[in-house]
C-alpha cells in the first residue's frame, strides 16, 4: 500500500483501535468504495495513547492488512486529532499524509451563551490577539444556495471569543507541518493535490454548532495565511454521538449541509468532513449530495464494536464478563464524549438470559434506528453500543480482556474480515447510492 494525499477525490477514513481491522476494510472498499478513496491508517494520538500504539505500529498493520487483502491502490495516513507540534513530529516520521489539527483546547466552549455584557468583557480579554474583527464587520456573503451570510459586530466578536485563539493555534501547528513535512523530504509519489501533505482542520468538538459566518472566517483566515485545506469539519447542526446513528431532523441538516458546502466551494475548494461518522447512515446521502461527493468521513469506534461481535460469537461468556467490566468503567471513561447513554438506560447482562437478548441490547440495536423515521429522538435505542465504544481505552489496556479479544481476533481473522465487510459494506452502498 502506497500511503500519499489524496486531494478532492470523496473518502473515507476506518480507524483500526487493534491493529487487525485493515484487511476487512480493505475488503469492503475493494467491493464497494468505487469512485471513492480509503485511509486506513487513522488514529488519534489519544487512541494510540489509550491502546498503547505507535505511530509507526499503526502504519505497519495498516500496510499489512492492506497488502494480505490485495489492495494495491494508494491511500492515505490520517494522523487524527493533533494538538502540539510533538504530536505533528511524530506522526510525520512515522509517514503519515493527513494530518487533522484539533485546536478545541483553544475554543471558549461557552461563547455561544455570552450576553451582550459578557460579550464585550470576553472579546476584550482576547481583541489584543485576533486583528481580523474589523475586515468582516458589517461584510455580506451571498451563498449559490441563496443563503445570505452577514457579519454584524456581535457575530463577529463572538467568532473571535469563540475561535480566535484556536485559529491562531490551528495556523501555527499548519505552519510546524509544512516545516516537518519539507524537513523529512519526499515519503513517496506525490498526491493528487500535487503536494506532499494534507491538512484538515477539525473544529466539531464543540457543543454549539459553527456558524456559516464562523466557518467562513476560519477558512477564509486560513487561505489568506496561505493554508491549503483538503477539508474542514465543522460542528454541525444536530447530535453526532458515538455508536448510534444521527439524531436531529435530517431535512434541516441537509439545507444546512449545502450552506456549508457551498462556502467550502467559495474559499477552496475543499471538503467537507464529516467526524463521528460511524453508523451515521441516514447521514450519508444528505452528505454526499449536498457536496457533490466531495467529502470526507471518518470512522473509528464502530470496528472495535464489530470486533467485539466476533468475540461474542467465539466466546459468548467471556463476552458477557467484557460487557460487565466495561459497564463499571463507562462513567469515568466516558468523560471525553458526548454520549447519552446512562447505566440505568442499559439492563447488565446478567439479566439478559439468551446470547440473542445479548448482543441485541449491546451490539445490533444500531440498525432498528434505520427505520426510525425523521424525528429527534432517532438513535437512542443504542445505548449499550455506546457503553462498550466508550470503554475501548480500558477493556484493550486490561490484562485479560485486551488479550483475549486480539487473540480471539487472531484466531478468527476470517471472521472479523467478514463482519466488517458487511458493515462498511453497508456504509460505503449508502454514500454509493448518491454520489
Amino acid at each position: 500500500m502506497e500511503c500519499a494525499p489524496l486531494g478532492l477525490a470523496p473518502s473515507f477514513g476506518f480507524g483500526d483501535r487493534i491493529g487487525l481491522a485493515t484487511a476487512g476494510h480493505a475488503q469492503a472498499m475493494l467491493r464497494f468504495g468505487a469512485g471513492m478513496s480509503a485511509i486506513f491508517a487513522q488514529q488519534s494520538i489519544r487512541e494510540m495513547q489509550r491502546t498503547g500504539r505507535t505511530p509507526e505500529q499503526v502504519m505497519a498493520d495498516a500496510a499489512a492488512g492492506a497488502r494480505g487483502a490485495g489492495y494495491r491502490q494508494v491511500a492515505g495516513a490520517d494522523a487524527d486529532h493533533l494538538k502540539t507540534f510533538t504530536d505533528i513530529e511524530s506522526t510525520a516520521a512515522a509517514g503519515f499524509t493527513f494530518f487533522t489539527i484539533d485546536p478545541s483546547d483553544h475554543v471558549d466552549q461557552r461563547a455561544d451563551t455570552y450576553d451582550a455584557s459578557m460579550l464585550r468583557a470576553r472579546y476584550d480579554e482576547v481583541a489584543a490577539e485576533v486583528g481580523w474583527v474589523e475586515a468582516y464587520r458589517g461584510r455580506t456573503v451571498r451563498l449559490t444556495t441563496g443563503a445570505i451570510v452577514g457579519f454584524d459586530g456581535a457575530s463577529c466578536q463572538r467568532c473571535a471569543v469563540k475561535y480566535g485563539r484556536a485559529l491562531n493555534h490551528t495556523l501555527a501547528m499548519a505552519a510546524r507541518v509544512a516545516d516537518v513535512c519539507g524537513r523529512r523530504g519526499t515519503p513517496g509519489s506525490r498526491g493528487a493535490s500535487g503536494t506532499e501533505f494534507e491538512i484538515e482542520i477539525s473544529v466539531d468538538e464543540t457543543e454549539y454548532p459553527t456558524s456559516l459566518a464562523e466557518h467562513y472566517i476560519v477558512a477564509d483566515q486560513c487561505r489568506l495565511a496561505g493554508v491549503e485545506l483538503v477539508s474542514l469539519a465543522p460542528r454541525f447542526a444536530g447530535t453526532f454521538e458515538k455508536g448510534v446513528d444521527y439524531i436531529g431532523e435530517l431535512s434541516a441538516l441537509e439545507a444546512s449541509l449545502c450552506d456549508h458546502a457551498a462556502i467550502a466551494e467559495l474559499l477552496g475548494p475543499y471538503k467537507l468532513s464529516l467526524h463521528s461518522g460511524s453508523d451515521k447512515l441516514s447521514v450519508y446521502p444528505p452528505l454526499a449530495r449536498a457536496t457533490a461527493g466531495r467529502f470526507h468521513i471518518k470512522t473509528a469506534g464502530t470496528s472495535y464494536l464489530e470486533a467485539l461481535r466476533v468475540l461474542a460469537t467465539a466466546d459468548v461468556s467471556l463476552f458477557r464478563e467484557l460487557c460487565e467490566f466495561a459497564r463499571g468503567r463507562y462513567d469515568e471513561d466516558r468523560a471525553t464524549y458526548h454520549v447519552h447513554a446512562t447505566l440505568d438506560t442499559v439492563p447488565p447482562p446478567r439479566e439478559l438470559n439468551t446470547e440473542v437478548e445479548l448482543l441485541r441490547v449491546y451490539l445490533d440495536r444500531w440498525e432498528d434506528m434505520l427505520a426510525g423515521g425523521d424525528t429527534p429522538s432517532r438513535g437512542f435505542v443504542a445505548a449499550g453500543r455506546q457503553i462498550l465504544h466508550c470503554t475501548f481505552g480500558s477493556v484493550l489496556g486490561h490484562p485479560r480482556f485486551g488479550l483475549a479479544l486480539r487473540e480471539c481476533l487472531r484466531q478468527n481473522q476470517d471472521a472479523y474480515d467478514d463482519v466488517l465487510l458487511t458493515h462498511f459494506g453497508a456504509h460505503l452502498r449508502a454514500l454509493q447510492e448518491c454520489m
